[in-house]
């Protein structure tokens, strides 16, 4: 059986926080109900998770800073989160890695020819190759806890309700306290208020 490698991102619309990816291979798992995390509830994904860490045969989560996100813009910092992930896993399970999108990151290339791995970048993969849906619960269910720990030091913006993405009340919030630390600068909402 050749190993697939599924690899998926989470947070790339949001005004703040990092982006996340992560890279899965089930092996032999069967786990019920994984598909594109953004057709699950929170909850759903909170009980496949700890799931698909315990039983996949590997798997791996990174993020890319709002720092990198400002320096380099979003595109290229969710392809330095991916490669990241990717980069962690065991060369033994990586055979062919299959990234939800039309893009391939570029430090990815030379790194899978290097090692004889084959990578596609296929569109609505999170659906329809179940380690894509595997990545995708993880890197969601790792960004939101993170932005969870935001909301802890950061609890006038109430990123507990929105994980950073631009909604009426995180925009109103934003209007009255300015960025913190977590925004991306880079962000054209973002960027027309002054740090505080």
């Amino acid at each position: 059986m050749t190993l697939l490698c599924g690899v998926d991102e989470a947070g790339r619309g949001p005004l703040a926080g990092p982006v996340f990816a992560a890279a899965v291979v089930l092996g032999q798992a069967v786990i019920e109900g994984i598909t594109d995390s953004k057709k699950l509830s929170a909850a759903r994904r909170d009980a496949l998770a700890p799931l698909i860490r315990e039983q996949a045969q590997a798997w791996a989560i990174a993020s890319a800073s709002v720092t990198e996100i400002d320096s380099m813009n979003i595109l290229q910092a969710t392809m330095l989160a991916m490669f990241r992930a990717v980069s962690q896993l065991p060369p033994a399970c990586l055979r062919r890695i299959v990234i939800d999108g039309t893009t391939v990151p570029r430090d990815l290339r030379p790194w899978a020819q290097q090692r004889g791995v084959v990578v596609v970048a296929q569109a609505r993969a999170d659906a329809d190759v179940r380690e894509v849906g595997a990545a995708s619960i993880l890197a969601k269910t790792a960004r939101d806890a993170y932005m969870l720990d935001v909301h802890a030091r950061y609890p006038q913006y109430a990123f507990d309700q929105h994980k950073g993405y631009g909604t009426t009340a995180h925009m109103a919030a934003l209007g009255a306290h300015g960025p913190c630390p977590e925004h991306r600068r880079s962000f054209a909402p973002v960027a027309q208020w002054q740090l505080l």
